[in-house]
């Protein structure tokens, strides 16, 4: 009896601590923030639910000009990698994006996350070939509570 008391203790002693250090992870000097469990928007939504969270992207980052002379599919390629480098992505790696058939091709990398009130937020980049001239789109984006991400400005 008195081995399976101190077995149970063990196992509570490790329990607690890893929620410890769970709830004390520190990154820079400040607690990461953790986001809701992602979502794929090709594998684990219906359509009509990616397009939704796609179309709160609004576009995008890229210019207008630019983004104008991606085909459909182009555009939701560069679209679901925004969405999948603000969702899930660590900062500093990389979501890359290409065209098959037009060439155009591009990679979106998004920064720390932080709070602006109750929201989520991060900045991201995307650098991108389209018509075979590179451009660069810069913003900040925060997360609704249906997932999808809204560009700041």
């Amino acid at each position: 009896m008195a081995h399976r008391v101190m077995n149970n203790v063990r196992l509570a002693a490790v329990a607690a601590i890893s929620l410890a250090l769970a709830g004390c992870a520190v990154a820079n000097g400040a607690r990461p923030l953790a986001f809701a469990p992602g979502v794929t928007p090709q594998t684990e939504t219906a359509p009509a639910e990616s397009d939704a969270i796609l179309d709160a992207l609004n576009g995008g980052i890229l210019p207008r000009d630019a983004a104008g002379k991606l085909s459909r599919t182009e555009q939701l390629r560069a679209l679901e990698a925004e969405y999948q480098a603000l969702e899930k992505t660590p900062l500093g790696q990389k979501v890359a994006w290409s065209s098959p058939v037009g060439g155009a091709s591009g990679e979106v990398t998004a920064g720390t996350p932080y709070q602006v009130g109750q929201q989520n937020c991060r900045q991201y980049t995307h650098v991108a070939v389209v018509g075979g001239s590179p451009v660069t789109g810069q913003g900040a984006a925060c997360r609704n509570p249906d997932g999808s991400w809204t560009p700041l400005g």
